[in-house]
């Protein structure tokens, strides 16, 4: 066993006010608390609450583009999802990410870096508070149970911190600065591990509110604890649970929506297929009470006959969209839907005012519910025109997001237009979603050699993209259930191209290619590809392993605690 390392200083501040960004620059407003509150107030049961709701807000980020858990960038660019977008000189932060540049000094990691810790600072001082609290009112099942919240919270953060660093040190409730210690990487998982493991045993089915994490969610995210870890048995064991038990905190019994589409539409927040998502709400006087994970993941200079109107970032690649052309109503292997013949006829190059036909050739229809396409019904804004909407076509490709997006029935009731843009979704980030229990459930089948198990669970999530297509497309929708999985590698084969399918735009893409050991195929050809369309965004860009599995420490941290310490991910010596 490693020996864990003492830090010797505060690696984060726990501040009561986050950051508020007020454009895609790179500049931000830090606001410092205009006042404190005393601990008989903490510690009473509604202080208690307010602390685990400020754990709770970090979720979302608070404007720190890149410490939500939606991973936009993290996770769905660095795996080839989407284009970073919008033009070469704007948030050049991101080019390094596109490229696989990052370094040491490099916004990204610090940022991302900062904010989980502030979600880890939040998520003790609810512990902590609850622990201690002699409050005549905190009855010992409301402090188990708060318990029981804060934990599961700090395993999240503490989640999105292993995925992304591999190491971290572990801050515990009970530690002071001067004796927190940093944690190898096995026994990062132990702690996490241990989090949702109190949490499962101690969160109860149903919440009072929605967006509050409930059993359920506790052993979906235990299951992909184990699933990470590759321990197929505990995370079937969990994953089993949560199809024959789960409930939703509000109180539904666990179950695919009917229509694929429903998922990113705000009407339909907090559904049957939502086991844990943060929560979003638009014109209660704070825009990052919205979803400001998503400000810049709009078409750009709609004007009012679109959505958002900015900033034109979050592009799905030519790749991802290309991934949804099918045969026979299956999808094509092997990068087989690179080819010139099997690849989707898009607008690229082209002006409005050029004619385009939508490619008569069958598609995925969950196509159209993820990606905005020329010729395609964009929700319920007309059909999109393509270039008209696409900040900088030779950068970021013709594609637009549409996964997230308000509808324009909805302008000013979920979303909120009260700051610089009107770009701020009031639709949830689903963290855990049903859809991603039962493919990660195939997945552990598979491995366990149960493929007839696995194929069932893969015709479920299938079935219900054929029963998705969208209304008034011209497209050719064509999608059909398979019939066996053929051998385990086969299996594995089918899985993880679902799960590309299923999931896209979804934060999970890099993290999935990374534990089943694909990313050293993957992506330089990716990069090639896109490439090929776009040689000024991937201009320079070059996948190196083992740098780029993992984000650097980053070097403000190691200045702090020193490279003795902290230590520093392979390749960035």
């Amino acid at each position: 066993m490693q020996t864990r390392k003492r830090l010797t200083y505060i690696l984060v501040t726990f501040a009561a006010l986050g950051m508020v960004f007020h454009s895609c620059s790179d500049d931000f407003l830090e606001v410092a608390p205009t006042g404190s509150l005393n601990e008989s107030v903490l510690s009473s049961r509604a202080g208690i609450d307010g602390l685990l709701v400020g754990a709770y807000s970090q979720l979302g980020g608070r404007g720190n583009y890149f410490a939500g858990a939606s991973n936009w960038a993290n996770g769905s660019i660095q795996g080839g999802d989407a284009n970073k977008g919008t033009e070469t000189g704007d948030f050049t932060d991101i080019n390094e990410l596109v490229r696989y540049q990052l370094t040491p000094t490099s916004r990204i990691p610090a940022d991302r870096w900062n904010g989980l810790f502030e979600g880890v600072a939040r998520s003790n001082a609810a512990i902590a508070i609850a622990k201690n609290s002699t409050d005549v009112n905190v009855s010992e099942e409301f402090r188990t149970a708060a318990l029981a919240e804060g934990r599961f919270l700090r395993a999240l953060y503490y989640f999105q911190l292993k995925i992304s660093y591999n190491k971290a040190p572990f801050i515990s409730e009970d530690l002071i600065p001067e004796e927190a210690v940093l944690v190898p990487s096995s026994e990062l998982w132990s702690e996490i591990e241990a989090d949702f493991q109190f949490a499962y045993e101690n969160l109860p089915t149903i919440q009072d509110q929605a967006g509050r994490a409930n059993k359920t969610a506790a052993a979906a995210l235990l299951g992909k604890t184990y699933l990470y870890q590759e321990n197929w048995a505990r995370a079937k064991e969990m994953f089993d649970w949560v199809v024959a038990n789960g409930r939703t905190a509000n109180n539904q019994a666990v179950a695919l929506v009917a229509n694929y589409g429903d998922l990113f539409n705000a009407a339909f927040d907090n559904n049957s297929e939502s086991i844990f998502a943060i929560q979003a709400a638009a014109n209660t006087g704070t825009v990052n009470n919205a979803n400001p994970d998503f400000v810049l993941n709009f078409p750009h200079n709609t004007g009012a006959s679109g959505p958002g109107g900015c900033c034109g970032f979050f592009q799905p690649s030519f790749d991802l969209v290309n991934s949804f052309r099918t045969e026979g109503g299956k999808p094509l292997f092997d990068q087989a839907y690179r080819s010139d013949a099997n690849a989707i006829a898009n607008d690229f190059g082209l002006t409005a005012e050029d004619p385009f036909t939508v490619d008569p050739k069958p598609v995925d229809p969950r196509l159209d519910h993820s990606v905005g396409r020329r010729g395609v019904p964009y929700l319920d804004w007309g059909l999109f025109p393509g270039r008209p909407w696409i900040r900088d076509q030779p950068h970021g490709g013709p594609y637009a997001p549409k996964k997230f997006i308000y509808y324009q029935s909805q302008e000013n009731t979920f979303s909120d237009g009260t700051s610089w843009t009107r770009g701020y979704p009031a639709v949830n980030y689903v963290i855990i979603r049903y859809a991603d229990v039962l493919l990660m459930l195939a997945e552990a089948e598979i491995e366990m050699g149960n493929l007839s198990r696995a194929l069932e669970l893969i015709n479920m999530i299938r079935q219900r993209a054929a029963n998705s297509v969208l209304p008034g497309s011209p497209a050719n929708y064509q999608i059909s259930l398979y019939d066996d999985l053929g051998s385990q590698d086969n299996a594995r084969k089918i899985l993880q191209f679902e799960r590309k399918l299923e999931l896209s735009g979804e934060g999970h893409r890099f993290f999935d290619l990374r534990r089943w050991g694909r990313l050293e195929s993957f992506i330089p050809g990716y990069i090639d590809y896109e490439r090929q369309y776009l040689p000024v965004q991937f201009g320079g860009a070059q996948f190196t392993s083992p740098q780029d599995l993992y984000y650097p420490i980053p070097q403000g941290q190691i200045d702090l605690q020193t490279l003795e310490v902290l230590g520093q991910n392979p390749g960035y010596n």
